[in-house]
């Protein structure tokens, strides 16, 4: 930095007033005096003060409180910890071939995440096709054509009926879309992702996806605000083919959703494939690590095959490195998340 101020003829206007240690304090020297000398902690939690105080009244105090704790707590921030190799690309061997299997991009009106997802899916070596319900609902497109099948994220019929209850509802009520989907979710050669508002629609089709019966339900967050941030997950052992391999690994990833709380009901939770964690890399309940309040952390499940997935984080938001706000200095292009993407794609095959 100073080499390019001075470059632009600018290094007598800068100086140099602070560096960094590893304490959690703040100091300033003058004159090689201290004569300030505070706490990290403490100043952040002053700063923090007026927005927690505005947040107990509007919105759930419990969590308010927890986020305003949280401040104070000494942290090495968001991590990655991985069980897999990030630089081992698992579809190389199909480049290549030049096979290229058909994946329905599936959107519904009020959707937005589709055009990163057939990023993903296309960076993995699939033939992302752009799918809209009017195609299934009007018989010009078939999912018998694809391999694979992808709900994305967005607000389809603005979440007016819950969110993704309008889309499953008009799925479950045309007996062409439901025979066409229960078809799909029935053939051994299928898989199916469904990513926030596609998870919360594909967590309303158990009746005609084998092995979900006991899948929770997604509810309003427990802050009673939508949350976007940049959370940390923890892979569970589950039988996802999506998530094959990548057992014990915790990665960030983005979250957008106001109705992501899962609950299981009083059912067995059974192939949970993801939990939210908090920094030190521990499954939390607590706000903001777990933004919405899920029951056992749960960010996403599998069924019994494993050829279906649901969860409500974006790993089609950070499938690339440059995606991140930070990441570690050894990451090229790709991100930790791509593997998911190529793991469908080793799968198919």
């Amino acid at each position: 930095v100073n080499d390019a101020l001075a470059a632009a003829g600018l290094d007598k206007c800068t100086h140099s007033i602070a560096t960094i240690n590893n304490l959690d304090t703040i100091e300033i020297i003058t004159n090689g005096k201290s004569v300030y000398s505070q706490s990290r902690s403490e100043l952040h939690s002053l700063w923090s003060s007026t927005s927690y105080e505005i947040a107990k009244l509007r919105d759930n105090p419990e969590c308010a409180q927890q986020e305003f704790d949280a401040v104070s707590q000494l942290t090495s921030g968001i991590k990655t910890d991985l069980s897999f190799d990030l630089n081992q690309s698992i579809v190389t061997p199909y480049i290549k071939t030049n096979v290229k299997p058909k994946i329905a991009i599936l959107r519904e009106q009020g959707v937005n995440g589709q055009v990163e997802m057939g990023a993903a899916f296309t960076k993995a070596e699939f033939d992302a096709i752009d799918v809209h319900m009017s195609d299934i609902l009007s018989g010009r497109v078939s999912l018998d054509e694809f391999k694979g099948l992808v709900a994305c994220g967005g607000f389809s019929y603005g979440d007016v009926l819950g969110a993704g209850r309008g889309w499953a509802s008009s799925i479950l009520y045309n007996a062409r879309a439901k025979d066409e989907f229960e078809a799909f979710f029935n053939r051994e050669d299928s898989f199916t992702l469904g990513v926030c508002n596609g998870c919360q629609m594909i967590s309303n089709l158990t009746e005609i996806i084998p092995g979900s019966q006991n899948w929770p339900s997604f509810s309003r967050n427990v802050s009673e605000q939508f949350e976007a941030r940049f959370s940390s997950v923890k892979i569970g052992e589950s039988n996802s083919i999506f998530l094959d391999g990548m057992a014990g690994s915790t990665m960030p990833i983005a979250i957008a959703h106001g109705e992501g709380k899962a609950s299981f009901n009083g059912n067995s939770a059974n192939n949970i494939a993801m939990q939210y964690v908090d920094h030190s890399g521990n499954i939390t309940q607590n706000y903001p690590h777990n933004p919405n309040g899920s029951e056992l952390a749960t960010a996403g499940v599998a069924n019994d095959s494993g050829r279906v997935t649901i969860m409500m984080p974006h790993p089609e938001r950070v499938f690339r490195a440059v995606q991140h706000s930070h990441h570690p200095k050894d990451w090229d292009e790709r991100s930790p998340w791509m593997r998911m993407f190529e793991n469908s794609r080793a799968w198919v095959d």
